[in-house]
């Protein structure tokens, strides 16, 4: 699977930590006390993870990543990052730490994310699909030889055409399965792919299945419906209906609680 970091906010970071209910303080404090853990210390600091996430810096250092993805248990691409190139600057994150940034992700400038093209300034105007929603989809089991659903409650985090989705913690009908979407918004139609990684103590044994997606919104923006398709365990090609819908455009604390539980 291709990484979904490009130059622009990183909204996988943002989306996951939303997911956990963290403020961009707490994940801070929460990496430092995960560096503890680790025997890594780290000075990860609320302006730092303000840097992750307005995409400024896209190459975390070695001990940063370790304790992201410990603490997420996503991997560093997942979470919206690339990995270290040659002839990257050092930046100090102001709280004695460093971070990476590889050249020509930067502006005009030298400083901060790049701009923005047109496309996306235009998309940016349009409607916005962040908010808590309800994915559902269907899928026909060969070795079961009978069709089930999967159901997440995600959270979506939108910039301009970019939609990013994850499934909140607990909120999964499969076995606790995290569920991931990467999507491109063109007027109504939405493309792009999703990867799911299954529980290991679940019937599929902790693989991992990904694929493409392209979903169509409804008029009102509080439904999207369309089709996914993904290889099978044979290396066949698999295919079957998904619809999200909306249930709360708040991503407050409150409301992320409420649904970090399994869709009935």
């Amino acid at each position: 699977m291709t990484s979904n970091a490009v130059a622009g906010p990183n909204d996988a970071l943002r989306a996951v930590r939303i997911g956990l209910r963290m403020s961009q303080d707490d994940l801070a404090k929460a990496l430092r006390r995960v560096g503890d853990e680790l025997r890594e210390p780290n000075d990860a600091s609320k302006r730092l993870v303000q840097r992750w996430e307005s995409g400024v810096s896209r190459s975390p250092r070695p001990l940063y990543a370790r304790a992201l993805e410990y603490l997420t248990g996503r991997t560093i691409e997942e979470l919206g990052f690339t990995l270290p190139v040659p002839m990257a600057r050092v930046h100090n994150d102001g709280a004695g730490g460093h971070d990476m940034e590889p050249e020509g992700l930067t502006g005009t400038h030298g400083v901060g994310p790049a701009v923005p093209g047109p496309q996306m300034k235009t998309q940016s105007a349009g409607r916005s699909y962040a908010g808590v929603w309800l994915s559902r989809y269907e899928y026909f089991s060969s070795g079961r030889e009978s069709a089930h659903e999967g159901k997440h409650y995600v959270i979506l985090v939108q910039h301009g055409n970019r939609i990013t989705g994850r499934s909140l913690p607990g909120a999964s009908s499969n076995d606790n399965s995290p569920l991931t979407l990467d999507l491109t918004l063109d007027q109504n139609v939405i493309t792009g792919s999703w990867t799911e990684q299954t529980a290991s103590n679940g019937y599929y044994q902790g693989a991992r299945y990904h694929g493409a997606l392209q979903l169509l919104a409804e008029p009102t923006g509080r439904r999207l419906a369309g089709k996914w398709v993904g290889f099978g365990k044979d290396f066949d090609v698999n295919t079957g209906p998904w619809e999200l819908r909306l249930m709360d455009t708040s991503t407050s604390k409150a409301t992320l609680e409420q649904y970090s539980r399994i869709p009935e």
